[in-house]
């Protein structure tokens, strides 16, 4: 599988991490869209939420502790956006379950 995220989470192409524990990882976007935008991503290749199953459990919390720990660290305390897309008519654009975390400024509704 040629997926660009599975190489970041395998540390093939030098992206810097700004977050890692036992299977995610969260680096910034290319394309911010806030001041603070980072994507929290499994290591282990999931299309999309749709993938999810049973056995994640575990996966989905490591992923809240992420965005508790980086809100934290990148002192969103006065609040921040988690989004994912499923799917190309919501926008996913790369096949690889992942969040976007925003913050840092005023983000408005309805967010598309």
């Amino acid at each position: 599988m040629d997926c660009i995220f599975c190489k970041i989470a395998n540390k093939e192409l030098g992206t810097e991490l700004v977050y890692e524990s036992g299977s995610v990882v969260a680096f910034h976007d290319i394309n911010p869209q806030a001041p603070v935008h980072i994507l929290i991503i499994p290591k282990r290749h999931l299309a999309d939420l749709g993938e999810i199953s049973p056995e994640d459990e575990s996966l989905l919390y490591e992923i809240g502790v992420a965005v508790k720990e980086l809100a934290a660290k990148y002192q969103l305390k006065d609040g921040y956006r988690l989004v994912t897309n499923c799917g190309p008519a919501a926008g996913q654009t790369v096949q690889h379950l992942h969040f976007h975390l925003l913050g840092g400024r005023e983000l408005g509704w309805p967010p598309g």
